[in-house]
C-alpha cells in the first residue's frame, strides 16, 4: 500500500497546486430540542452575569497580537474547501499563520526550543486585541491550525465577533510533523491481516514496531516522549502567556479535550471559558480503554450502517456490515491490486473505515469507496488512507502519541489472549484493536504526568461536550470527565462522529451561551441528533 499512497500523494500535490466535590451531578439532564434550553434566559449580550450566579464564566480578556504571523488566508480556505470543509456560505475570513517557539520538553530544559504552528482566524477588518479562543484538536486530525480555520467557517457570527480563533497544532502534527518511521515497517503495521492474531504474528508485529522505535529514537533523540499530552498542555500555557491573557478561551476536541483538560487541572487559575468536546475517560488505561474505543467504534458503524440503509440507495446494500465483513474477508485473502503494482490490505481498510467514521459528513463517500473496493476498484480508499498513513500522513504523530500517553506494555502472548475474546465481542474492529497493543511496547514507558483530576471549588464551569456515536471515545468518557472535574457540566448530543460542535442548534446554543453570554448550563443538557 506504501507505494500506491506515493502516488497518490503525488497526483493530489499536482491538483492542489494547478474542563471542589467528585462525583456525579445529582441535577436531572434536560432534553431539549434546537434552541430550547431550559436554564434561565442568558443576559443581554456583553453584559456579564452576576458575580454570585454558580453558572458565570470568566469576562474575556483582550489579547496582545502574536508576532511572526503572515496571511495565509487563500491557501487554507483552499485547502479547507477541497476537503469539503470551506466556510458557509457568506462567511468571509482572514487568516494568518506563523510558528511560536516553545520548549522541546519542559521536562528536559537541555533539548532546547522547537516550534508549534499556530493560526489566527478573524473576520476581515476586525479590530486588534479580540479576545482569543483556542483551538486544540485531534492528533487524527490535519493539525490543530488548520482545525481553528474550519471551526472558524461553522460557528455563529457571535462568536466569531466575540473572538479571534486561535488554532494550536498538536506536537507531531501540521508545522511540527513528526515523519519518523521507516516506511516498510510502518506499511507493516497498516497492513498486518487482521486475522494474524496468534502470538507469532505478534510477535513479528513486535519487531516491526521495534523498528520504527529505533529509527524515531535515532531522528529525535530524548525528544521522542515530547509527543504527548502533557507537553500540549504546557504549550497551550505557553499561548496563554504569549496572548497575555489572565485566563484562556479554549475548545477542545477529541484528544485536544484530553490535552485541555489535563492543561486545566495543572493551571486552574488560567482556566477561562473551556469547551471539552469528545474527551475519553482519564481514568482508564490500556487495555480498557482501547476495549472502550473499539466498543465505540463498533457502535459507530451501526449508525453509519443505518445512515446508509436510509438514503435512496446505500451502495452497500441492505446489510452494510455483512458487506464490510465480506469485503475485508476476501481482501485479507486477495489484496487489491493498485495500479503501480501495490496493493490495499485489510488492514488498511479497517483502517480507512474506522478513520471514516469520524466525519459524518463523509459517509457518502466512505461507503462509496468501500463499494467501488468490493467491485475491485482501490482508489477511493486509497483517498482515504493517504492522510493517515501516506507521506506526510498522521500515522506517527497518533502512534506516538498514543504510547507516550499510556504507560500500559503489553506482551504478544497477552494481546493474542485479548485478541481471541474482542474478535467475538467487536467483530470487525476487536482483532486490530488487540494488534494495536503490541505496537506500544517497545516504546520507553513514559514517565508519570499530570492527568485531568479535580478542579478547585473556586473554578469556573466547565462545558463538557459527549457524543452518543463517537468512535474515538464511549460518551461515559465524557461522562467521567464532567464528573471528575466537579466542574462540568455536560451537554449530551445523541448523533455521531468525533467533535459535537457546532453540529446542531442546541449544541451551539449551549456552547455560544457560554462562550459569548458567560453562562454555563445551570444543568445538563441532551441534544436530539
Amino acid at each position: 500500500m506504501a507505494r500506491a499512497l506515493l502516488v497518490l500523494a503525488a497526483v493530489l500535490a499536482v491538483v492542489t497546486l494547478a474542563g471542589c466535590t467528585v462525583g456525579p451531578s445529582e441535577r436531572p439532564p434536560v432534553a431539549v430540542r434546537g434552541d430550547a434550553l431550559t436554564s434561565a434566559p442568558p443576559p443581554a449580550p456583553g453584559a456579564p452575569p452576576p458575580a454570585s450566579d454558580p453558572n458565570a464564566l470568566p469576562a474575556p480578556d483582550p489579547a496582545r497580537d502574536l508576532p511572526g504571523l503572515s496571511d495565509c488566508t487563500a491557501d487554507t480556505l483552499a485547502t479547507l474547501t477541497a476537503d469539503g470543509r470551506g466556510p458557509r456560505a457568506g462567511r468571509a475570513l482572514q487568516v494568518a499563520c506563523g510558528q511560536l517557539s516553545v520548549p522541546v520538553d519542559p521536562a528536559q530544559p537541555a533539548l532546547g526550543p522547537t516550534r508549534v504552528g499556530l493560526t489566527r482566524v478573524t473576520t476581515p477588518g476586525a479590530r486588534a486585541g479580540r479576545p482569543p479562543l483556542v483551538v486544540v484538536g485531534d492528533v487524527g486530525t490535519d493539525g490543530a491550525a488548520r482545525e481553528a480555520a474550519a471551526l472558524a467557517g461553522q460557528v455563529s457570527d457571535r462568536v466569531l465577533s466575540t473572538y479571534q480563533v486561535i488554532g494550536m497544532d498538536r506536537r507531531g502534527t501540521g508545522a511540527n510533523l513528526l515523519d519518523c518511521s521507516p516506511p516498510d515497517a510502518r506499511a507493516s503495521l497498516v497492513d498486518l491481516n487482521p486475522d494474524r492474531t496468534d502470538e507469532g504474528s505478534l510477535t513479528a508485529l513486535l519487531d516491526k514496531s521495534r523498528a520504527i522505535v529505533q529509527d524515531c529514537y535515532l531522528l529525535l533523540s530524548g525528544a521522542l516522549s515530547s509527543y504527548r499530552a502533557s507537553v500540549t498542555a504546557d504549550d497551550l500555557e505557553t499561548v496563554r502567556r504569549q496572548l497575555g491573557v489572565q485566563r484562556l478561551n479554549v475548545v477542545g476536541v477529541g484528544d485536544g479535550a484530553d490535552a485541555v483538560a489535563a492543561w486545566a487541572t495543572a493551571h486552574a487559575d488560567s482556566v477561562g471559558r473551556v469547551v471539552l468536546d469528545g474527551p475519553s475517560d482519564p481514568t482508564r488505561q490500556d487495555p480498557d480503554s482501547t476495549e472502550d474505543a473499539t466498543r465505540a467504534a463498533e457502535a459507530a458503524f451501526d449508525q453509519f450502517a443505518l445512515s446508509c440503509r436510509s438514503g435512496p440507495s446505500c451502495p452497500l446494500g441492505p446489510d452494510p456490515r455483512a458487506t464490510v465483513t465480506a469485503l475485508v474477508g476476501r481482501v485479507a485473502a486477495r489484496p487489491l491490486p493498485t495500479p503501480d503494482g501495490d496493493r490495499v490490505t485489510a488492514g488498511a481498510v479497517l483502517l480507512a473505515v474506522r478513520s471514516g467514521l469520524a466525519e459524518p459528513r463523509r459517509w457518502p463517500q466512505l461507503s462509496a469507496a468501500l463499494a467501488a473496493a468490493g467491485s475491485g476498484n482501490p482508489a477511493g480508499l486509497l483517498g482515504l488512507l493517504l492522510p493517515e498513513a501516506g507521506p506526510q500522513g498522521r500515522f506517527d504523530a497518533a502512534l506516538a502519541t498514543r504510547c507516550n500517553d499510556d504507560p500500559t506494555r503489553l506482551t504478544p502472548p497477552e494481546a493474542a489472549d485479548l485478541a481471541a475474546r474482542w474478535k467475538g465481542s467487536y467483530p470487525l474492529f476487536g482483532a486490530q484493536a488487540a494488534q494495536q497493543l503490541v505496537t506500544c511496547a517497545p516504546w520507553p514507558a513514559p514517565a508519570p504526568s499530570p492527568a485531568a483530576g479535580p478542579l478547585p471549588a473556586d473554578a469556573p464551569p466547565v462545558l463538557v461536550l459527549g457524543t452518543t456515536h463517537d468512535p474515538r471515545a464511549p460518551l461515559t468518557g465524557a461522562q467521567r470527565l464532567a464528573e471528575l472535574t466537579g466542574a462540568g457540566r455536560l451537554v449530551r448530543w445523541e448523533g455521531s462522529g468525533t467533535g459535537a460542535y457546532p453540529r446542531t442548534p442546541c449544541v451551539s446554543g449551549a456552547v455560544d451561551r457560554a462562550l459569548v453570554d458567560g453562562v454555563a448550563p445551570a444543568q445538563d443538557v441532551v441534544c436530539p441528533p
